[in-house]
Parts: structure tokens; sequence; C-alpha cells
């Protein structure tokens, strides 16, 4: 989806945040936008909302572990480009979700993470992260805690491979929940086309990482 390309660490940086600041913007702007869109979609079904909120925070961990491998001194350049579209799409989509909670005065977190999920089915052993020791994670695919502090700990080889894995078992998860909004009766049209752009997005991407690891002679994680 971007043409989004890797430069110098600060000027990555640099502008990224700018970037994300006005996403902030025109995220609050796709809620009023949001009432244009016709009869079918005057307000925020619970799908929706629930939807919202959760892929919100499930994409703030996407966007910190590729953070974190981008600012690793020494990572390739397709690792890092990767790493640096994920952060440029999924902070876009984030402000655009936390936009409309904010434009419907919604909570940005909910109280009960995939409540919305329909028959409770949160987050199935497929897309389970973490390690034995750990909870379930709140939705499918997250990472620990313990995994995202070994990714910054990591050689740049390693970290590469232990980061592409990751967002393997995490894009998976989050295909899985855009899914199950895409195919959920109360969901409005607005969030159906934002969830089914995810899935084309994230499943591209999803083929890019497997490409990636393969090269490095590694596997994505058990499911």
């Amino acid at each position: 989806m971007s043409t989004f390309r890797p430069g110098a660490p600060l000027v990555r940086l640099a502008v990224l945040t700018v970037t994300a600041a006005l996403l902030v913007v025109m995220g609050f702007v796709a809620g009023a936008v949001w009432q244009g869109r016709g009869p079918d979609s005057p307000s925020m079904s619970v799908s929706d909302i629930g939807f919202a909120q959760d892929m919100s925070t499930h994409h703030d961990q996407a966007i910190l572990m590729s953070r974190t491998i981008g600012a690793l001194p020494g990572v390739s350049p397709p690792v890092r480009g990767l790493a640096d579209r994920i952060v440029y799409t999924q902070t876009a989509e984030t402000a655009t979700m936390r936009g409309w909670l904010q434009f419907f005065d919604q909570p940005m977190t909910p109280a009960d993470p995939m409540s919305w999920m329909p028959d409770g089915d949160t987050h199935g052993d497929s897309h389970r992260g973490g390690g034995p020791d750990e909870a379930d994670p709140p939705m499918p695919g997250m990472a620990s805690v313990d995994e995202i502090g070994r990714l910054s700990s990591l050689p740049p080889a390693e970290a590469e491979i232990l980061f592409l894995q990751l967002m393997i078992r995490h894009h998976r998860g989050g295909m899985e929940m855009a899914q199950a909004a895409y195919n959920d009766a109360r969901t409005r049209s607005t969030t159906k086309d934002l969830a089914l752009m995810m899935i084309g997005d994230q499943g591209d991407e999803i083929g890019q990482m497997t490409m990636l690891l393969n090269e490095r002679g590694a596997e994505p994680l058990p499911t």
C-alpha cells in the first residue's frame, strides 16, 4: 500500500512523528466523514466500537515491534523497510480508528477486550503468543513482554528472524480479527472497508515476511 522507504534513522523518526501527528487530526475528521457514508452508518455499532478499540491496541504492539527492529544498527534494508512500512500503515489505520472513537465519544480502550467477537472465541490456540509460563495474551497473535524484550537485545541477524516470526504471527491474529469484523452482521460498511483493506495488506506482508524468513533459513513460529 505504501511506498515509504527507509532513510537515515533520525530522518525516519522525524518523518514518522510528524506523519503520526497529522494522522491523529485526520482520524478525527474521518469520524465526521462516517456520518456522510449513508443511512446504514449513522453511528458505531458494538462490533464497530470493539473492533476499533481492540485493533488499535493490536496495532500499537506491531508499531512498537517495528520501531524496535528499525532502531537496531545493522538491520538489513529489506527488514528495515518492511518495519517502516508497518509503522506508517498501521499508524494511519490506528489514527483513523481512534478518530472514529473520539468523534462518537467512545472510550479508546474496552472494559472487556475482544468481547465483541462472535461466540466468545477471542483468541484461539493457533494464534496465541507468549511463552508457556505466561497468561494467554488478550488478543490473537500478540507477543509477550519477554518476546519483545528479546527482540531489542539480540544481535541484528537474530533479531531480524525473531521480528519476522513475531510479526507473521501478529499479522495472522490481526487478519483473524479483521475477518471477524467483516463477517459480523452488526458491522457498518465503513468498518468493513477498513477491515478488508487490512486483510489484503497484512496478507501481502505475510508473504513478504515468509520469503525473508526463508532467505535466512528460518521458519514461522508453529501454530
